[in-house]
């Protein structure tokens, strides 16, 4: 089973930017997706981005613009970089690896059985 650790995230003013990282270890990476998710105080979590196994890229409506997703296969980390922050995307969030024989779309929750810790990113006004 692979195993991810986040680090990064932090405090910030609107507008602001900050840059998430997530280590990946395990066996056979390549063939997992990973993605980052967000959970703020009193909602569920919610699908942030996702880089596939095959190289491609997804984005959740609401970072869509403003977040990229990046992957490095050498170092097994996948980052996020978040610009224009707003205090809506304070939260929690997390990496995680995906299950790649799930049926589960990759934006759900339920194709990821790997989970980090998560990291606190607060954007302030």
């Amino acid at each position: 089973q692979v195993q991810v650790v986040e680090s990064g995230g932090g405090s910030v003013e609107v507008g602001g930017s900050l840059r998430l990282s997530c280590a990946a270890s395990g066996r056979a990476l390549s063939s997992h997706a990973l993605a980052w998710f967000r959970q703020a105080p009193g909602a569920e979590r919610e699908f942030v981005a996702a880089f596939s196994f095959e190289n491609r890229t997804y984005y959740g409506t609401s970072v869509k613009g403003r977040f990229t997703i990046s992957r490095d296969h050498v170092k097994n980390t996948v980052s996020l970089q978040m610009n224009s922050l707003k205090p809506e995307d304070t939260a929690v969030y997390y990496c995680a690896a995906d299950n790649p024989r799930s049926l589960s779309t990759i934006i759900r929750l339920d194709r990821y059985n790997s989970w980090g810790r998560g990291t606190q990113v607060t954007v302030s006004s």
